[in-house]
Protein backbone atom coordinates (compact mmCIF):
# COMPACT_ATOMS: atom_id res chain seq x y z
CA UNK A 1 0.00 0.00 0.00
CA UNK A 2 1.17 3.53 -0.78
CA UNK A 3 1.73 5.61 2.36
CA UNK A 4 0.86 9.31 2.49
CA UNK A 5 1.30 12.13 5.00
CA UNK A 6 -1.26 14.94 5.09
CA UNK A 7 -0.17 18.48 5.98
CA UNK A 8 -2.37 21.49 6.71
CA UNK A 9 -1.50 25.20 6.23
CA UNK A 10 -1.57 28.00 8.76
CA UNK A 11 -2.30 31.70 8.81
CA UNK A 12 -1.14 33.58 5.73
CA UNK A 13 -2.57 31.08 3.24
CA UNK A 14 -6.04 32.65 3.19
CA UNK A 15 -7.58 34.40 0.18
CA UNK A 16 -11.07 35.52 -0.78
CA UNK A 17 -12.81 32.76 -2.71
CA UNK A 18 -11.07 29.88 -0.98
CA UNK A 19 -13.16 26.75 -0.65
CA UNK A 20 -15.96 27.89 -2.95
CA UNK A 21 -15.04 25.55 -5.79
CA UNK A 22 -15.07 22.59 -3.42
CA UNK A 23 -18.39 23.67 -1.92
CA UNK A 24 -19.96 24.06 -5.37
CA UNK A 25 -18.84 20.62 -6.57
CA UNK A 26 -18.91 18.30 -3.57
CA UNK A 27 -21.75 17.76 -1.14
CA UNK A 28 -19.31 16.59 1.50
CA UNK A 29 -17.53 19.98 1.30
CA UNK A 30 -20.83 21.87 1.39
CA UNK A 31 -21.65 19.95 4.56
CA UNK A 32 -18.39 21.08 6.15
CA UNK A 33 -19.16 24.75 5.51
CA UNK A 34 -22.71 24.33 6.79
CA UNK A 35 -21.31 22.77 9.97
CA UNK A 36 -18.87 25.68 10.32
CA UNK A 37 -21.66 28.25 9.99
CA UNK A 38 -23.72 26.39 12.57
CA UNK A 39 -20.83 25.97 15.02
CA UNK A 40 -19.93 29.67 14.98
CA UNK A 41 -23.51 30.89 14.50
CA UNK A 42 -22.45 33.12 11.62
CA UNK A 43 -21.81 32.87 7.89
CA UNK A 44 -18.13 31.94 7.93
CA UNK A 45 -18.70 30.39 4.51
CA UNK A 46 -19.68 33.75 3.00
CA UNK A 47 -16.51 35.30 4.41
CA UNK A 48 -14.40 32.55 2.80
CA UNK A 49 -16.14 32.78 -0.56
CA UNK A 50 -16.83 36.52 -0.88
CA UNK A 51 -14.76 38.39 1.72
CA UNK A 52 -14.20 41.27 2.19
CA UNK A 53 -10.46 40.64 2.46
CA UNK A 54 -10.02 43.03 5.37
CA UNK A 55 -12.47 41.00 7.46
CA UNK A 56 -11.06 37.66 6.32
CA UNK A 57 -7.56 38.79 7.30
CA UNK A 58 -8.56 39.52 10.89
CA UNK A 59 -6.86 36.82 12.96
CA UNK A 60 -10.08 35.85 14.75
CA UNK A 61 -11.67 35.16 11.34
CA UNK A 62 -8.66 33.86 9.45
CA UNK A 63 -8.09 30.93 11.77
CA UNK A 64 -11.55 29.28 11.62
CA UNK A 65 -11.79 30.10 7.90
CA UNK A 66 -8.56 28.27 7.01
CA UNK A 67 -9.56 25.40 9.27
CA UNK A 68 -12.91 25.04 7.50
CA UNK A 69 -11.35 25.05 4.02
CA UNK A 70 -8.69 22.56 5.11
CA UNK A 71 -11.25 20.15 6.56
CA UNK A 72 -13.42 20.52 3.44
CA UNK A 73 -10.42 19.53 1.31
CA UNK A 74 -9.71 16.64 3.67
CA UNK A 75 -13.27 15.30 3.40
CA UNK A 76 -13.22 15.55 -0.38
CA UNK A 77 -9.93 13.66 -0.62
CA UNK A 78 -11.21 10.98 1.72
CA UNK A 79 -14.38 10.57 -0.34
CA UNK A 80 -12.87 10.77 -3.81
CA UNK A 81 -9.64 8.82 -3.32
CA UNK A 82 -9.99 6.55 -0.33
CA UNK A 83 -6.46 7.58 0.65
CA UNK A 84 -5.97 7.48 4.41
CA UNK A 85 -2.89 9.23 5.81
CA UNK A 86 -0.38 7.35 7.90
CA UNK A 87 0.49 10.58 9.72
CA UNK A 88 -0.62 14.23 9.80
CA UNK A 89 0.81 17.60 10.74
CA UNK A 90 0.07 21.28 10.38
CA UNK A 91 1.84 24.63 10.53
CA UNK A 92 0.72 26.55 13.64
CA UNK A 93 -3.06 26.87 13.15
CA UNK A 94 -2.81 23.90 10.77
CA UNK A 95 -2.06 21.63 13.72
CA UNK A 96 -5.72 21.95 14.70
CA UNK A 97 -6.75 20.72 11.24
CA UNK A 98 -4.34 17.81 11.71
CA UNK A 99 -5.90 16.95 15.06
CA UNK A 100 -9.35 16.95 13.43
CA UNK A 101 -8.02 14.61 10.73
CA UNK A 102 -6.62 12.31 13.44
CA UNK A 103 -9.93 12.16 15.31
CA UNK A 104 -8.61 13.96 18.40
CA UNK A 105 -10.68 17.14 17.99
CA UNK A 106 -14.26 17.32 16.81
CA UNK A 107 -14.58 19.78 13.92
CA UNK A 108 -17.08 22.01 15.74
CA UNK A 109 -14.90 22.12 18.85
CA UNK A 110 -11.83 22.97 16.75
CA UNK A 111 -13.68 25.84 15.04
CA UNK A 112 -14.74 27.39 18.31
CA UNK A 113 -11.28 26.89 19.79
CA UNK A 114 -9.42 28.59 16.95
CA UNK A 115 -11.91 31.46 16.91
CA UNK A 116 -11.06 32.07 20.57
CA UNK A 117 -7.38 31.40 19.94
CA UNK A 118 -7.31 34.08 17.26
CA UNK A 119 -9.17 36.53 19.46
CA UNK A 120 -6.85 35.92 22.42
CA UNK A 121 -3.77 36.28 20.23
CA UNK A 122 -5.03 39.57 18.84
CA UNK A 123 -5.89 40.94 22.28
CA UNK A 124 -2.68 39.80 24.01
CA UNK A 125 -0.64 42.77 22.79
CA UNK A 126 -1.94 46.25 21.85
CA UNK A 127 -1.84 47.09 18.16
CA UNK A 128 1.48 48.53 17.09
CA UNK A 129 3.47 46.99 19.93
CA UNK A 130 4.43 43.67 18.36
CA UNK A 131 5.55 42.55 14.93
CA UNK A 132 7.19 39.82 12.89
CA UNK A 133 9.73 39.65 10.08
CA UNK A 134 11.05 36.99 7.74
CA UNK A 135 14.83 36.61 7.48
CA UNK A 136 15.88 34.88 4.27
CA UNK A 137 19.24 33.45 3.32
CA UNK A 138 20.75 33.37 6.81
CA UNK A 139 21.62 30.46 9.09
CA UNK A 140 19.27 30.06 12.04
CA UNK A 141 22.12 30.22 14.56
CA UNK A 142 23.17 33.61 13.19
CA UNK A 143 19.60 34.90 13.42
CA UNK A 144 19.44 33.72 17.04
CA UNK A 145 22.69 35.54 17.84
CA UNK A 146 21.49 38.77 16.28
CA UNK A 147 18.23 38.54 18.21
CA UNK A 148 20.17 38.22 21.46
CA UNK A 149 22.47 41.11 20.59
CA UNK A 150 19.80 43.50 19.31
CA UNK A 151 17.00 42.86 21.81
CA UNK A 152 18.19 45.74 24.02
CA UNK A 153 15.87 44.81 26.84
CA UNK A 154 12.94 44.01 24.58
CA UNK A 155 11.58 40.69 23.30
CA UNK A 156 12.67 39.34 19.92
CA UNK A 157 13.34 35.72 18.97
CA UNK A 158 12.75 33.19 16.19
CA UNK A 159 9.06 32.28 15.85
CA UNK A 160 9.22 29.94 12.85
CA UNK A 161 12.13 27.79 11.77
CA UNK A 162 10.60 27.07 8.37
CA UNK A 163 13.40 25.78 6.18
CA UNK A 164 17.13 26.18 5.56
CA UNK A 165 17.65 29.91 5.24
CA UNK A 166 14.11 30.92 6.20
CA UNK A 167 13.51 32.03 9.79
CA UNK A 168 10.67 34.26 10.98
CA UNK A 169 11.29 36.40 14.05
CA UNK A 170 8.71 37.82 16.45
CA UNK A 171 8.61 40.30 19.32
CA UNK A 172 8.47 44.02 20.05
CA UNK A 173 8.23 45.86 16.76
CA UNK A 174 11.29 48.06 17.42
CA UNK A 175 13.43 45.04 18.26
CA UNK A 176 12.14 43.14 15.23
CA UNK A 177 13.10 46.10 13.05
CA UNK A 178 16.59 46.30 14.58
CA UNK A 179 17.21 42.60 13.99
CA UNK A 180 15.96 42.79 10.41
CA UNK A 181 18.23 45.75 9.65
CA UNK A 182 21.26 44.09 11.26
CA UNK A 183 20.60 40.82 9.42
CA UNK A 184 20.87 42.65 6.09
CA UNK A 185 24.20 44.20 7.04
CA UNK A 186 25.48 40.76 8.13
CA UNK A 187 24.62 39.08 4.86
CA UNK A 188 20.96 38.02 4.86
CA UNK A 189 19.64 37.69 1.34
CA UNK A 190 16.47 39.58 2.22
CA UNK A 191 14.34 40.62 5.18
CA UNK A 192 10.65 41.39 5.10
CA UNK A 193 8.47 42.91 7.78
CA UNK A 194 5.29 40.81 7.76
CA UNK A 195 1.80 42.34 7.60
CA UNK A 196 0.63 40.84 10.89
CA UNK A 197 -0.96 42.58 13.84
CA UNK A 198 0.62 40.62 16.68
CA UNK A 199 3.91 38.92 17.64
CA UNK A 200 2.84 35.29 17.24
CA UNK A 201 4.82 32.40 18.76
CA UNK A 202 6.69 34.61 21.20
CA UNK A 203 6.63 35.04 24.96
CA UNK A 204 4.48 38.14 24.36
CA UNK A 205 1.66 35.64 23.78
CA UNK A 206 1.73 34.43 27.41
CA UNK A 207 -1.57 36.14 28.25
CA UNK A 208 -3.19 34.53 25.21
CA UNK A 209 -1.79 31.14 26.23
CA UNK A 210 -3.28 31.40 29.72
CA UNK A 211 -6.70 32.35 28.35
CA UNK A 212 -6.56 29.63 25.72
CA UNK A 213 -5.62 26.96 28.26
CA UNK A 214 -8.77 27.80 30.20
CA UNK A 215 -11.10 27.27 27.22
CA UNK A 216 -9.19 24.21 26.02
CA UNK A 217 -9.30 22.46 29.40
CA UNK A 218 -12.94 21.25 29.31
CA UNK A 219 -12.79 20.03 25.69
CA UNK A 220 -13.20 16.27 25.38
CA UNK A 221 -10.53 14.69 23.19
CA UNK A 222 -10.97 11.62 21.03
CA UNK A 223 -8.46 8.85 20.55
CA UNK A 224 -5.51 9.60 18.29
CA UNK A 225 -6.30 7.40 15.29
CA UNK A 226 -3.09 8.27 13.45
CA UNK A 227 0.21 9.86 14.54
CA UNK A 228 0.23 13.69 14.73
CA UNK A 229 3.33 15.88 14.58
CA UNK A 230 3.80 18.71 17.09
CA UNK A 231 5.22 22.13 16.20
CA UNK A 232 6.62 22.51 19.71
CA UNK A 233 8.61 19.28 19.92
CA UNK A 234 9.17 18.64 16.19
CA UNK A 235 8.15 15.07 16.92
CA UNK A 236 4.99 13.03 17.24
CA UNK A 237 2.60 13.54 20.13
CA UNK A 238 3.34 10.77 22.64
CA UNK A 239 -0.40 10.44 23.37
CA UNK A 240 -3.62 12.43 23.39
CA UNK A 241 -2.91 13.38 27.02
CA UNK A 242 -0.17 15.71 25.72
CA UNK A 243 -2.42 17.57 23.28
CA UNK A 244 -3.72 20.31 25.56
CA UNK A 245 -0.30 21.10 26.98
CA UNK A 246 1.43 21.27 23.61
CA UNK A 247 -1.35 23.27 21.92
CA UNK A 248 -1.08 25.83 24.71
CA UNK A 249 2.71 25.93 24.58
CA UNK A 250 2.52 26.38 20.81
CA UNK A 251 1.35 29.97 21.33
CA UNK A 252 4.57 31.04 23.06
CA UNK A 253 7.06 28.64 21.44
CA UNK A 254 8.58 28.70 17.95
CA UNK A 255 7.21 26.49 15.19
CA UNK A 256 10.06 24.05 14.53
CA UNK A 257 8.80 23.22 11.05
CA UNK A 258 12.14 22.36 9.45
CA UNK A 259 12.91 19.79 12.18
CA UNK A 260 9.32 18.56 12.10
CA UNK A 261 9.53 17.87 8.37
CA UNK A 262 12.89 16.14 8.81
CA UNK A 263 11.23 13.91 11.42
CA UNK A 264 8.38 13.13 9.05
CA UNK A 265 10.78 12.32 6.22
CA UNK A 266 12.57 9.81 8.43
CA UNK A 267 9.39 7.73 8.26
CA UNK A 268 8.31 5.38 5.52
CA UNK A 269 6.08 7.58 3.32
CA UNK A 270 5.58 7.64 -0.44
CA UNK A 271 3.95 11.04 -0.85
CA UNK A 272 2.70 14.18 0.89
CA UNK A 273 -0.55 16.09 0.37
CA UNK A 274 -1.06 19.69 1.50
CA UNK A 275 -4.79 20.12 2.09
CA UNK A 276 -6.24 23.62 2.30
CA UNK A 277 -5.81 27.06 0.76
CA UNK A 278 -2.63 27.85 -1.12
CA UNK A 279 0.61 25.92 -1.44
CA UNK A 280 2.85 27.61 1.11
CA UNK A 281 3.91 24.34 2.73
CA UNK A 282 4.73 22.80 -0.62
CA UNK A 283 7.02 25.75 -1.35
CA UNK A 284 8.75 25.38 2.00
CA UNK A 285 9.19 21.64 1.47
CA UNK A 286 11.01 22.27 -1.81
CA UNK A 287 13.72 24.02 0.23
CA UNK A 288 13.87 21.21 2.80
CA UNK A 289 13.77 18.10 0.60
CA UNK A 290 12.44 16.99 -2.75
CA UNK A 291 12.93 13.30 -2.05
CA UNK A 292 9.22 12.62 -1.44
CA UNK A 293 6.65 13.88 -3.98
CA UNK A 294 4.34 16.58 -2.59
CA UNK A 295 1.15 18.02 -4.07
CA UNK A 296 -1.53 20.39 -2.80
CA UNK A 297 -5.32 20.25 -3.01
CA UNK A 298 -7.62 23.26 -2.68
CA UNK A 299 -10.10 22.94 -5.60
CA UNK A 300 -11.25 20.58 -8.35
CA UNK A 301 -8.30 21.26 -10.63
CA UNK A 302 -5.66 20.61 -7.98
CA UNK A 303 -7.61 17.57 -6.81
CA UNK A 304 -7.50 16.07 -10.30
CA UNK A 305 -3.80 16.82 -10.69
CA UNK A 306 -2.90 15.48 -7.26
CA UNK A 307 -4.90 12.27 -7.51
CA UNK A 308 -3.63 11.38 -10.96
CA UNK A 309 -0.70 9.12 -10.28
CA UNK A 310 -1.60 8.64 -6.66
CA UNK A 311 -3.09 5.38 -5.58
CA UNK A 312 -4.28 3.43 -2.58
CA UNK A 313 -2.46 0.42 -4.01
CA UNK A 314 1.10 -0.36 -4.96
Amino acid sequence: MMKYAFLFPGQGSQYVGMGKNLRDNFTVAADVFEMADDALKEKLSDLCFHGPADDLNLTMNTQPAILAVSVAALRVVQQESGIAPVMVGGHSLGEFSALVAAGVLQFADALRLVRKRGTFMQEAVPLGIGGMAAILGMDAAVVERICNERAQGQIVAPANYNSPGQVVISGHVEAVTRVAETAVTEGAKMTKILPVSAPFHSVLMEKAARRFAAVLDPIELGDMDIPVLSNVTADFYPSKSDVKTLLTEQLTHPVRWHEEMDRMLECDIDGILELGPGKVLRGIMRRISQRVPMKHIENCDTLKIALSGMSTGT
